[in-house]
C-alpha cells in the first residue's frame, strides 16, 4: 500500500558546471563552423532555460564529443606543423638561392691627405642608370632606384621614389630603414640577400 505523502520523483536539475559545460561546446561548434550564429544564439538560450540533463544533452548531439574535439585540435594542428614546416623550408632553399648583394668595404677616407685609412664609404647608387655603383638593367628597376649608404656604423636602404619600389624582408621601403647581413632585398622583382666581404 502507498502512501499519500509520495511523490514522483525527477532526475536531478542541471549544474552550472553542465550547463558550463554545453555552452564551451556550443562555442566551439561555432568556432569550427559547424553551428551558425542563429543556431548558437538560441541553443544558448535554450542552455540558460533547460532544467533536465536530458534537455541539455539534446543541445549538443550533433556536435562532436570533447574526445572527438580533442582529437579534431590535435589533428588540426599537425597539419599547421607541418605546413608551417614546409613553408619555412620554402623559403630557406629559396633564400640560399638568392644571388649575394656584397655590402661594399669602407674606403680611402677623402679627408686623409694620402688618400689612405679606413673611411666612409661613399654611397651606392642602384638602378638601371649607367652612372650608378650598381647597375641592374631590368625592365622593374628604375634608372636611379635606391641607395645604400653606411651611417655611423649601420647599413641605410634608402628608396629614390622608384615606380616598382624597394622591399627589405618582404616589406616594402618607405623612405628608408635599417638593413643587415642576411636581409633580403628587392629592387622591382630582382632579389638579393646581403651578404658581407
Amino acid at each position: 500500500m502507498t502512501s499519500s505523502f509520495e511523490f514522483p520523483t525527477y532526475p536531478a536539475r542541471v549544474s552550472d558546471a553542465e550547463r558550463d559545460e554545453v555552452l564551451a561546446a556550443l562555442r566551439d561548434g561555432v568556432a569550427q563552423g559547424r553551428l551558425s550564429h542563429d543556431t548558437f544564439v538560441r541553443r544558448m538560450e535554450l542552455a540558460l532555460v533547460a532544467r533536465r540533463p536530458h534537455e541539455l544533452a539534446r543541445l549538443t548531439a550533433d556536435l562532436p564529443t570533447a574526445e572527438g574535439g580533442r582529437m579534431a585540435n590535435a589533428l588540426t594542428g599537425a597539419i599547421g606543423a607541418v605546413s608551417a614546416f614546409t613553408v619555412r623550408m620554402r623559403r630557406a632553399w629559396e633564400a640560399e638561392r638568392l644571388p649575394k648583394l656584397l655590402l661594399p668595404l669602407p674606403g680611402p677616407s677623402p679627408s686623409s691627405p694620402t688618400g689612405f685609412g679606413q673611411g666612409m664609404p661613399q654611397p651606392l647608387r642602384i638602378g638601371r642608370d649607367p652612372a650608378n655603383g650598381l647597375r641592374l638593367s631590368h625592365e622593374t628597376v628604375s634608372r636611379s632606384h635606391a641607395e645604400l649608404v653606411l651611417q655611423g656604423g649601420i647599413w641605410v636602404l634608402r628608396d629614390l621614389g622608384s615606380t616598382n619600389g624597394t622591399s627589405v624582408n618582404g616589406r616594402r621601403v618607405v623612405g628608408a630603414t635599417v638593413v643587415r647581413e642576411g636581409d633580403h632585398i628587392a629592387f622591382g622583382s630582382m632579389r638579393f640577400r646581403l651578404a658581407a666581404q
